[in-house]
């Protein structure tokens, strides 16, 4: 079964760009765990996302598009990237993000994703 991990973090801990003595731990927590996602075989796919502030939101509000800047969510979490994996069932889609290296400090949301439609 396929489930999709979105893994979640406070502007506070995503990326530390600033502080050298944050990069090489928050990174090499994130190549650890991507690294055995993939070394077990369970990862289908994913992708790290760029900060909020560089998103772009649409909406069709009768039948005319609107675009705006940025997401502008109300939450303290943000959307940091995703991976899909294939593991038999919930309980072991669970333990996988139970480990993700943003799952003390934010959040890690776990969804089964959808088969294609039959044709």
């Amino acid at each position: 079964m396929h489930y999709m991990l979105q893994f979640r973090e406070t502007p506070e801990e995503r990326r530390k760009p600033n502080d050298p003595a944050q990069v090489g731990p928050y990174w090499g927590g994130w190549q650890a765990y991507i690294g055995a996602l993939a070394q077990s075989g369970v990862m289908i796919g994913g992708n790290v996302l760029r900060p909020p502030e560089t998103a772009t939101t649409v909406r069709v509000e009768n039948g005319t598009r609107n675009v705006v800047d940025g997401p502008f969510a109300d939450t303290k979490e943000q959307l940091a990237g995703f991976v899909v994996l294939d593991v038999p069932d919930l309980d072991t889609a669970l333990e996988w993000a139970a480990r993700a290296p943003c799952a003390t400090g934010g959040s890690v949301e776990v969804r089964a994703v959808l088969p294609p439609p039959a044709s």
